[in-house]
Parts: C-alpha cells; structure tokens; sequence
C-alpha cells in the first residue's frame, strides 16, 4: 500500500492503477496506426474543400522564385511575414485551401476553437494591434486573424491558393527545387520551406461495410454546412429531422456535440475512449487591461506560459489557466504530499530571488540539490498521487453534471492526466442531458461494421441520416505520406528512405541530403501546446539564415553530417525516458496507438521548449552559420 494513506486521499492508488491497466488493455490493438484507413480512392471525397465559393482559373505557372512556402497555414503565415521582414519578397506561398488558415481553414465544425489563450495563440499580436474578443479564441475569429497577417505582410499577393503541391524533387545541376502541382505548375525555388502542418490529413476508422452505407458522411474537418445548416457558431437547424451519429470522442467531439445536440432530432455519440473534460471559463477581454500592456508583454507571457509546461516555474502565472493548473497542482501536491516540503518549498521561493541577483549558478545549484533530494524520496510516486488526486476531480466533475449515474460513468476518463491532451469545456457533459442525446459506450473497442443504414454495435444497427467522422488527423505516418508529396533530394534519395530507420536532422529544421530545405515539424525540434510559438521562433530563424545567405552571395545550404549526427546525439542524451509512462497510457495519438516511439532518434528536444529556443538564438549571435555547408 502507499505511503500516503488510502483515509486521507479518498481513493485507494492500487485499485486506481489496476482500473487504469485494465482500461489500457482492452483499447490495445496489434494494428496501432493501421486501425485507420488513407483518405484516398473511394475516400477523396473526405478531403475536397467545402468552403471554396468560387474556383480560381489561372494558367499553369512556370517560373522561378527565391523561395516557395508549402503551407498556408500559421507557419506558411509565419515564414511569409518574417521574410518580408528581411527584405525577401521574391516568394511564393501554396497553399490547397482556398485561403490562408491551415488548421483553421479545415476545422471549421460548429464550436471550434482553441484551447490556448488567444493572448498568447495568436502570433504577433504587438505588431498587428489585434485585440481577441475573448480569453479563448474560436476558428471565425481565428481566420479573422489570418486575413489581418495577410493584409499586414501583403501576402495575398505571393499566394497560390487552390494548388496542391505533387513532388518536390532536387535539381543537382541547377541547384534548385523543381515542384510540381495538381495544376500542371512547373516551379522552380532556390529554396523550399515545408511548412504542412503538424495535424492535417484526416483519417478514418477501417471498419467492416465502410463502402456500404448510403447516408450521408463527411469528416469533421470538412464540415458539410449545406448538409447541416448553420455555421461555427452551431445553430445547425437542417437537422432538426436528422437523426445523426458521431464517431470519435476526442477534442473536436468535445466542441461540436453540444451544438449537434442542440440540432438534430437524435444524436448517437460513439465513443472508444473519454475524454478528460476540466473546466473552460472563457471570458471577454478586458479592453483596459489589454491597452494598458508595455511593450514586450507578449513574449513575457508566451515564455511565462511555456515555463510553467517545461518545469520552469516561477513566482507568478501569468496566464493561470487549464494547462498552467495542471503544472501548479503537481507543484502545490509535491508541497502538500511530501517530506521534502522545506527543501521544495526554499526552491519555488528563491528561485526567481537569485535568477536575477546571481543569473543562474546559485538557482541551478539549489534545483539540483532539490532535484537530487526529491529522486531519493521518489518524485515519480508523489506525481502520481497528484495525478490521482486530479484526476479524480475531473471524474467526480462528471457525476455533477450528468444526470444519469451510468452516462456519467462512461463518461469518466481512467488514464493519466497527459496521457491525452486534455480538454476544457462547459457544455460537453451537459449535452448528455438531453433527452434526444444517447451515449454509445463501446467500451473501448470503437465502432467496427456500418449497414446500408447505420452503425452496427454490439448486436444492435443503430439507423442514422448521417454519420460524421471525428475522428481525428494522421500523426505517426510517415513524414511524407502526411505532407501528401514526396520529397526528392541529392542523387534521388527520398525523405521516407532517410527517416525510415530514424529522424536525422539538424535542430529539427535542416536533413542532410535536402539542401536548401527547411522543415517545420518532423520531430527533433520543440515540443509545446502553444504550438504558434514554436512556428514564430523557427519562421524567424529559417528567415535569418536566408538573409545571411544572401547578404554573402551564397545560393547553397546544407546541413553538415557532423552537425546532423551532433543534433542526433544531443535529441538522444537529452531525450525524457517516457516509455514506461506511454505505455500505460491508453492507446491514442500521444502514444502512437498504444505503440509508444521507441527510437531514441524521434523525440522532439528534451531540454524544452525554450531551451531549444536560446539555442537557436545563440546560435544567430554567433553569426557564422555553424554546422552548414554554404556556398
């Protein structure tokens, strides 16, 4: 039994970690990604664009440019920007969608929104003025956002919208990229910048009589609004005489039930797997408070925010709130839970006192010593009673507001905290209320046969007008495969035959073998929530290098093999050992579907987010490019 009594927690951990192993095991499947179908074939249809007006009718392109950016996207955005800021204009943006937007331009279900603070989400908010209607911004607003960046940087104009792009293949005589697309463009760049997108091509349950149904489907992240009726903000009335079923439980299901809820005649919701539901509280902006910020105040919070994630605390939250509450709960736990309060307690306290009067030697020295301390008094077990304690919170949560004591047992979600990413709403659980709502729990086995007229489960076809698909986005494919071309290098050598024994690559953004090449998003680079941030920093650096280019008359860069196998050595000594964690954790795309990465090489950067961020800073004041081959 553990150290810390069963009386005073209010739960007994030992029986908590059997209910977790035992809700793990029954979700493992042998085929991990292969679960889902590639949206193409018979399955295209799942990836048109339903937004366009009007199709764009332009002759094939032939020409060559600087720069061509694959992605329109935040990063796409991004790189445009910051190379408009180093006097770079000769670029090109492509993009599939019919405008800028990434993500946002796909995920545009009723309620979609973002669950980081807009203050800190939105990239560039100093330079633009934009003011965010609210703490928690949503996809209507977000693509507002875009239109702004656009109209700031004069992006439109360098735009290729429409335009999906086929292969990118190296030119070793003419040192350039030749990129062919779907509309017979032949472009040639002296430089490309992959900018896809990190969750952007859809997938589908492989279940038995996918061909056979004859109702209606589409994909959440291509939502169909002729079908429905209304638009982001719900009031989807075409389905007052629609009985509807939704597949998938995950964040987007968590945002767009509710309203599905509100419209259809019957709503069967379908899940594998709950999700965990915290509070959301979103507010208005206070527009004093907003104007009253001093110059400097977002990257103060973006970097704030980002320290409470990476353990970085300091005296004050910023930002205070779901995700920076997870990380001052573990902190408060270890405080409340441990004998080593004095010594953790000291840490938190001088911390920030001594990062400013003695720069970091003496903080280092005292979370060293802490951290050598709290490893002999066993930090992973007073995590996980935190953890515990949390998540029970967000169970008990669920018996508040769901009605009926079964619904809101199969509701309540058995794993870790960051086993998947959590969620935060105020009007989920309270759909289950409606008497037009029914809960399908398959107890972790997912929906496996549709009918001409349904979904088959459990014995019982469940006859629907419509199935929709939430069922997420490819992660642990390959790299290429997701981006949707194949990237072609020196002496023809693919990017799928480089990666496929491990990531190799230079701070996660060059790979030798693919000069002039930068990539946002592989692996080997950061890992963050505030996944914008990231873009921003690596945009800005990817900008720097083809300034510096440039200004030397150099047309050629490369990442050495020295530089890459250092990059590869340094992701492996600095990678977190969270195999063990992984594999407890049920199967979703955190984990690979249960099949935890174990190639040291793809992790992203262990040393966080803003270390990794230094790094590349330091790395600029150095001025001489280390570790590329130039010329």
């Amino acid at each position: 039994m553990d150290s810390v009594k069963q009386d005073s927690l209010g739960f007994n951990p030992d029986e908590l970690r059997q209910k977790y192993r035992l809700e793990r095991d029954k979700r493992v499947r042998v085929d991990g990604n292969d679960q889902y179908l590639e949206v193409k074939g018979d399955f295209s249809y799942f990836v048109e664009d339903p937004y366009i007006d009007e199709e764009i009718s332009r002759d094939s392109l032939e020409k060559t440019f600087h720069t061509v950016i694959i992605g329109g996207g935040f990063g796409g955005v991004l790189s445009g920007a910051r190379l408009r800021e180093q006097g770079i204009d000769d670029f090109r943006i492509i993009e599939k969608g019919g405008d800028f937007g990434g993500t946002w331009y796909w995920n545009r279900y009723p309620g979609a929104s973002c669950d980081i603070e807009s203050y800190i989400y939105f990239p560039l908010l100093e330079e633009t003025s934009f003011i965010p209607k609210r703490k928690y911004t949503d996809a209507a607003e977000t693509l507002d956002y875009f239109k702004v960046l656009s109209d700031k940087f004069s992006l439109k104009e360098n735009a290729l919208f429409q335009t999906e792009v086929n292969e990118v293949k190296w030119i070793s005589d003419e040192k350039l990229w030749f990129i062919k697309t779907n509309r017979q463009d032949s472009i040639k760049a002296r430089y490309v910048i992959h900018a896809n997108g990190f969750l952007n091509r859809p997938k589908l349950p492989a279940m038995k009589g996918i061909n056979d149904y004859q109702g209606h489907t589409f994909h959440t992240s291509r939502w169909d609004y002729a079908y429905t009726g209304g638009n982001s903000n719900g009031n989807l009335n075409n389905l007052r005489d629609k009985k509807v079923a939704i597949i998938g439980t995950g964040a987007t299901a968590v945002q767009c039930v509710p309203h599905l809820a509100a419209g259809a005649k019957k709503l069967y919701v379908f899940q594998r797997t709950p999700s965990s539901i915290d509070e959301r509280n979103n507010s208005n902006t206070d527009i004093d408070w907003f104007n009253a910020q001093k110059s400097g105040w977002q990257k103060e919070r973006k970097e704030n925010f980002e320290g409470f994630l990476t353990g970085n605390f300091t005296d004050k939250d910023l930002v205070n709130d779901g995700w920076t509450e997870i990380f001052r709960t573990i902190l408060g736990g270890l405080i409340k839970n441990g004998p080593s309060k004095l010594v953790l307690l000291s840490w938190v306290l001088t911390a920030p006192f001594y990062k400013n009067f003695y720069k970091v030697g003496l903080r280092t020295y005292i979370r060293n010593k802490f951290m050598n301390f709290v490893t002999r008094e066993d930090i992973n077990k007073k995590v996980e009673i935190v953890d515990f304690q949390k998540m029970e919170k967000v169970r008990a949560r669920a018996d508040a507001l769901v009605k009926d004591p079964k619904t809101a047992e199969s509701l309540k979600p058995y794993y870790r905290q960051l086993c998947k990413r959590p969620c935060f709403h105020d009007e989920y659980l309270q759909a289950f209320n409606n008497d037009n709502v029914e809960l399908i729990d398959t107890d972790g086995q997912g929906v496996k046969e549709l009918s001409a007229e349904g979904i088959i489960h459990d014995g019982k076809e469940y006859k629907v007008d419509c199935i929709i698909f939430a069922s997420g986005f490819e992660v642990g494919t390959d790299y290429s495969r997701r981006c949707g071309y194949q990237v072609s290098g020196i002496d023809g050598i693919t990017l799928s035959e480089k990666w496929k024994d491990g990531l190799a690559t230079f701070h996660g953004i060059h790979s030798k073998g693919f000069p002039n090449s930068f990539f946002y998003g592989p692996g080997q680079g950061p890992m963050t929530a505030n996944f914008t941030h990231s873009l921003d920093e690596q945009s800005a650096h990817v900008a720097y290098i083809l300034k510096q280019l440039d200004k030397k008359n150099m047309k050629y860069v490369e990442a050495s093999e020295e530089a890459e196998s250092d990059w590869i050595n340094t992701i492996i000594s600095k990678a977190r050992n969270m195999q063990s964690f992984q594999e407890a954790c049920t199967p979703g795309y955190y984990n690979n579907e249960g099949k935890p990465n174990t190639n040291p090489a793809n992790n992203t950067y262990g040393g966080g987010a803003l270390e990794y961020f230094k790094l590349l800073k330091d790395w600029r004041k150095n001025d001489k490019l280390q570790g590329l081959k130039t010329n």
